[in-house]
């Protein structure tokens, strides 16, 4: 689905235009033609392939969807696939934007998964006419920048997230439930790394060294996109670094209460052992057994028996056993 389709020239909006004239626009001098579509389907990119030109290899990629994050270079275009990342309920759900540059157009494509737009980012670049003279490399630097900025509140959520499930590792019953927790945390932290790593190493690519003709006046506003990668980069490795402790922590306190169990029924076991063989001894019922006639026997016999508990008893609780 068309969104928008306008043409710059000189910084400045010129018009929105249709999809036919798009061809004698880019013809014009300093002009360029920034095109955004949602859902596109094949037919709409092969008109936009017929229009600006587009690689054959770039459209089937953008067809087919679920791409890597990269940047290919064909000729004098650039290929740019970002993954989105929002929150949505609860969980991480990835998105894809597909973003051709030429030399006289952009044209970026977002799939249904993405529910967030990019209506902010044209009202962004064309209040700044001095930044949009830089011709599509800027609007490629203005779309890469707002999707790497929706990235940190996905990583704050996944840090408050952290922090509530560390509350509890030390409530004792809940060790189960926070493993499951942890591990689900670490499975959404793993799906945001492959959205950020790649990326960073594609952006990498567009400063500094061999860099493509239309980035050479972008490189900064690009190695700024990289730096914002490298710090979500680096705390998602903090995160998962932490998760892995919790993960220790909460295994830890696992042996610990099941350490616990295991003195409580061993104490519990040599107690009655010791019941278990005064009985076995006294009920042999031998004809010259000791107190076998005795009318206190029995009552004594059941005596000794309760004292040595007892006596077991306080010590196993002492000791921490019990």
């Amino acid at each position: 689905m068309l969104l928008n389709c306008v043409a710059y020239e000189d910084g400045q909006k010129l018009a929105d235009i249709p999809v036919e004239e798009i061809s004698d626009y880019m013809e014009k001098p300093e002009t360029f033609v920034w095109v955004a579509l949602h859902e596109s389907t094949p037919e709409e990119l092969a008109v936009m392939q017929h229009e600006f030109g587009l690689h054959e290899l770039a459209v089937e990629d953008a067809s087919r969807g679920h791409q890597r994050p990269k940047i290919e270079e064909y000729g004098d275009s650039l290929f740019v696939v970002v993954k989105t990342v929002e929150w949505r309920e609860e969980e991480v759900v990835l998105g894809e934007v597909d973003i051709f540059v030429g030399q006289n157009y952009v044209l970026s494509s977002r799939d249904g998964q993405s529910t967030k737009g990019f209506l902010g980012v044209r009202a962004r670049a064309e209040r700044e006419p001095h930044m949009l003279r830089k011709g599509p490399a800027f609007v490629l630097y203005a779309l890469m920048d707002a999707i790497v900025d929706r990235y940190f509140p996905v990583l704050e959520m996944l840090e408050t997230e952290l922090e509530k499930i560390e509350e509890l590792i030390f409530s004792e019953g809940k060790q189960r439930d926070n493993i499951e927790r942890l591990y689900e945390l670490k499975g959404k932290v793993t799906t945001v790394r492959h959205a950020v790593v790649p990326m960073m190493e594609a952006v990498g690519r567009l400063y500094g060294g061999r860099v493509p003709s239309m980035c050479l006046d972008t490189q900064d506003y690009f190695r700024d996109v990289h730096d914002h990668l490298h710090r979500i980069s680096a705390a998602l490795d903090t995160i998962r670094d932490t998760i892995a402790t919790a993960i220790q922590v909460n295994l830890s306190m696992t042996a610990i209460e099941e350490s616990e169990v295991n003195k409580r029924l061993a104490a519990w076991a040599a107690i009655f052992a010791i019941v278990t063989a005064f009985a076995g001894v006294w009920g042999m019922n031998f004809k010259f057994m000791p107190e076998l006639e005795w009318k206190y026997g029995y009552p004594m016999a059941l005596s000794i028996m309760i004292f040595v508990c007892w006596i077991l008893h306080r010590r196993f609780k002492r000791a921490g056993w019990l």
